[in-house]
């Protein structure tokens, strides 16, 4: 049985803190400073006259400074299950861009987030927490309505392989990795809370999905072990 809604958001909650560095991004994760770095000038790039942003899934507020670093004052939308994190997300940002900020606490799944209102949708160490493909695809069917033409959803996620041998292997190097940054029994906390909260589909998979909801065209811009950093364009 996997974490409710309610036992996610209390973990967030007690969190903030760790999610609050900018350059070290989340350090669980495998490459987060340079993910944080390929998503947002990716983003930038596709999309260099955005105005509007949307980031599901906030946390502290990471992927909207560094956006606001390449795109300045936008208007932005934070979205996350956790009231500590978009207060923390909202301090931020409010000195980085003169535009409108607006929190909300919600389930991207309960979320109804209109047609056409972003140039811009990041998502980033979030999407993992859907369950069933009816989740993934209703979830990516909002985000691609969601967007103008020619906007832009960019993920930065973990990931699962849908080859077992393959999987085992990214899964060991993983482990390699955290005990290399925290020792054993961080590794052991890591993997305790995926096995509880976590429910991550392969990179195909995403993929796939992001072209059956309609997206036109998809980029892959990294990946490492069970990691990946990705996009669409509408």
């Amino acid at each position: 049985m996997k974490s409710s809604v309610e036992q996610i958001r209390a973990r967030f909650d007690k969190d903030v803190e760790r999610f609050s560095n900018l350059e070290t991004g989340q350090s669980a994760t495998i490459d987060s400073p340079l993910s944080l770095e390929l998503v947002t000038r990716s983003a930038a790039s596709v999309s260099p006259h955005a105005t509007r942003l949307l980031d599901i899934g906030c946390g502290a507020g990471n992927y909207t400074l560094k956006m606001l670093q390449s795109i300045p004052n936008l208007d932005v939308t934070l979205v996350d299950l956790s009231q500590p994190m978009l207060e923390r997300a909202a301090l931020r940002t409010r000195s980085l861009t003169t535009g409108e900020i607006v929190t909300i606490q919600a389930d991207i799944r309960d979320l109804e987030l209109g047609q056409g209102k972003f140039d811009i949708i990041l998502a980033a160490a979030v999407f993992h927490h859907l369950r069933g493909e009816d989740e993934w695809r209703a979830v990516f069917a909002k985000c691609y309505a969601a967007l103008g033409a020619g906007g832009s959803l960019w993920i930065s996620d973990f990931i699962e392989h849908s080859i077992a041998g393959v999987q085992n292997l990214m899964w060991e190097r993983y482990g390699e990795y955290l005990v290399n940054f925290k020792g054993e029994a961080y590794r052991d906390l890591v993997y305790g809370y995926i096995a509880q909260e976590d429910t991550p589909r392969s990179l195909m998979f995403q993929i796939d999905m992001l072209r059956e909801v309609g997206f036109q065209e998809v980029e892959i811009l990294h990946k490492n072990s069970v990691f990946a950093a990705f996009g669409a364009i509408k």
